[in-house]
């Protein structure tokens, strides 16, 4: 027989018991919708972590001055002030691996224009920030070295301060006061939005870092952290050791002392936020597997039913030539145009679920195609492995005695 003529009559012989046969595929159903629905949301996890690591630099490092220890008490990172500015420049001086850095410095600070006014993050760096983060000016321009130098009192404005102080009219000319000293908008930032922690990475205001140490936090000579850039992602690593042994010769640490400083590596942060997000999404699909099993087993259950309920008719056609592989290919069929049914059902309302949650709570979900193709092989797979015992034993019947069931 055809695929055709075996599809016809498993169809036919599964609509005779249209509830049975939905109640069925329903374990299947629920099963394959889990688990879309589950690896969409790791998915989307993951896809999240990607996009915030590269909105914070591809090829990046954080260079931090690291802890202070006064009569036994260690503060946190970057309480103590052991970098300088020099130490930048000599980073990106001898060290092969580094094409770009910047020095920062950072503080809060009421801004004012006109009758509006807002709490922002001002935040110093110098003229290679847009490259070292990934991030465009989409209007005006960005400060240059010699504004840097100068600790010129230029600003670049993120869209969410934008939007606070100046309500649709164009900024760039204009002057705003921070801490009661006039800067002049240059640009505006491209947005962001809000990173992984929920910050919003648009409420923001640049300046360049001399300006910051000098106008606000009293001309202070040290430099708190830096944002240094490798020439490729796989380079970061090699960037970090040649940081890391430069900056430990500059300040004269002994080889027993620890270092002054921190070098992170965001690669290994994106790499073990990826690590995490996929034990994760194992966990959540392994969990909702195991509801395709459960409803496998109910395929057994229901076809072991139907082989006994339809003994006479398996004597019959054995009786007038039909050979054992021929019946055991039928029920074999129904079983597994059963759970390939149940797949493409459960697939449509994964995908569903999926969308649902991340219009209504906010999630981010991405349906792979991967996933999408693996349910569906996976959920036929089932349909053989459940399928075969039943189809098996119907296709190991006596015809006589099977003639003979009442």
């Amino acid at each position: 027989m055809s695929i055709w003529v075996i599809l016809k009559i498993a169809l036919k012989a599964l609509n005779r018991n249209k509830i049975r046969s939905i109640l069925t595929m329903l374990g299947i159903i629920i099963g394959v919708a889990a688990v879309i629905a589950m690896v969409s949301l790791g998915a989307g996890a993951q896809k999240q972590v990607q996009e915030e690591i590269a909105a914070m630099g591809t090829n990046t490092l954080q260079v931090w001055t690291g802890s202070m220890r006064s009569f036994g008490t260690r503060g946190g990172s970057g309480t103590m002030n052991t970098l300088t500015t020099e130490d930048f420049e000599a980073i990106l001086a001898e060290c092969p691996a580094v094409k770009a850095v910047s020095p920062s410095a950072s503080t809060m600070s009421q801004v004012v224009f006109a009758n509006q006014n807002w709490s922002s993050r001002i935040e110093g760096y110098n003229e290679q920030l847009p490259d070292l983060r990934s991030w465009k000016v989409v209007q005006g321009g960005f400060f240059d070295a010699s504004q840097v130098k100068t600790a010129a009192r230029v600003a670049v404005l993120g869209q969410t301060v934008v939007n606070e102080l100046f309500s649709g009219s164009d900024p760039i000319g204009q002057t705003i006061r921070i801490k009661n000293l006039p800067f002049q908008v240059i640009g505006v930032l491209d947005k962001k939005g809000y990173n992984a922690w929920g910050r919003d990475q648009d409420d923001v205001i640049m300046t360049p870092y001399t300006t910051v140490q000098k106008k606000f936090q009293g001309g202070v000579l040290y430099v708190q952290s830096g944002i240094v850039g490798a020439v490729s992602a796989r380079a970061t690593y090699a960037a970090q050791e040649q940081i890391t042994e430069l900056l430990r010769q500059r300040h004269k640490l002994a080889p027993m002392q620890e270092n002054d400083f921190s070098v992170r590596n965001l690669s290994e942060i994106a790499e073990a936020a990826e690590a995490t997000n996929r034990i994760m999404t194992g966990l959540l699909a392994s969990i909702a597997a195991v509801s395709l099993l459960v409803g496998g087993i109910g395929i057994m259950n229901i076809m072991l039913v139907a082989v006994s309920e339809r003994t006479r008719e398996i004597g019959i056609r054995m009786a007038i030539g039909a050979r054992p592989g021929h019946v055991r290919i039928q029920f074999l069929s129904e079983s597994i145009t059963l759970c390939t049914l149940g797949g493409i059902l459960g697939l449509a309302l994964g995908v569903g679920s999926a969308i649902g949650i991340s219009q209504l709570m906010g999630w981010p979900t991405l349906v792979s195609p991967n996933s999408i193709i693996i349910s569906i092989v996976f959920s036929a797979a089932i349909g053989i492995f459940f399928g075969y015992y039943p189809a098996h034993k119907a296709a190991a019947m006596d015809p006589i005695e099977a003639l003979r069931y009442e």
